[in-house]
């Protein structure tokens, strides 16, 4: 397969997870839970924090399942970790997960308007000059590193494994690599074309393990972050160091962004 053939397959596989009814584009709300019970616009069920966790109460007719079970009445959640789980319902599917120590709701349909309206991500053309060898250092041990969000004034703490060190033109890069799970590492970050034809929050690169202390940084498969494309998300922003200072022209662009119904 050629270089540009494997791109052409990632962007078709990206496109496909993007159009994905049960993906982030079909979510149609960010509730969080409290002490005080609340119902929530197309969701079954009333929902409340309780000490034991995230509870919702299901009134007569209404039904949720999870993991092959048909919840009714109350239902205790617990305390559900940051990937949280998905239940289904009659029109669509609810994620109870962890947001900054509390929980939160967030539905999905397959006709919400952030997917609905969705008509592509653009990006640069595919260049293997942006298929970069990076030196990468392991921390010892990993560290925790408080980053900000995209919620204001919230903050997330997320593992950082090490450092990848590069050039660009000439340029010396250093950025902080977190843990991406199966020994790959997940970059957060900023460059010269933030705000201007790429996301301004951030984007992400996935990396696969580094071999002999090398990683290969694939700049044409720099991603989006959900919340460049829904303001249904809670993404964290990379730090103040994470930035590229030239123009990275490879990977996604700003997409467009469909008005909130």
């Amino acid at each position: 397969m050629t270089f540009e053939q494997a791109w052409q397959r990632w962007r078709d596989e990206r496109e496909a997870e993007l159009r994905s009814p049960e993906g982030f584009l079909a979510i149609t709300g960010l509730h969080w839970l409290s002490a005080k019970p609340q119902r929530f616009p197309g969701v079954p069920g009333v929902w409340s924090k309780a000490p034991e966790g995230a509870v919702v109460e299901l009134g007569p007719g209404e039904w949720l399942e999870l993991g092959g079970t048909t919840l009714a009445g109350r239902y205790v959640f617990g305390d559900v970790d940051p990937v949280g789980v998905v239940a289904t319902f009659d029109t669509g599917t609810v994620e109870v997960a962890d947001r900054f120590g509390t929980p939160v709701l967030r539905p999905r349909q397959p006709d919400g308007p952030f997917l609905r309206d969705y008509t592509g991500t653009p990006t640069y053309a595919p260049d293997p000059a942006w298929r970069l060898i990076a030196a990468f250092t392991r921390y010892a041990t990993s560290r925790p590193i408080s980053v900000g969000s995209v919620v204001e004034g919230r903050s997330s703490v997320i593992d950082a494994v090490g450092e990848v060190a590069f050039d660009v033109g000439g340029r010396p890069q250093r950025l902080i690599a977190f843990d991406g799970g199966d020994d790959e590492l997940w970059l957060l970050f900023t460059d010269e074309t933030s705000g201007v034809t790429t996301y301004a929050a951030c984007r992400q690169l996935a990396v696969e393990p580094p071999v002999d202390g090398k990683a290969v940084l694939d700049f044409n498969r720099a991603a989006n972050m959900p919340c460049a494309y829904t303001i249904h998300a809670t993404c964290p922003l990379p730090p103040a160091s994470n930035h590229i200072d030239v123009l990275v022209e490879a990977g996604e662009q700003t997409p467009p962004r469909a008005p909130a119904d």
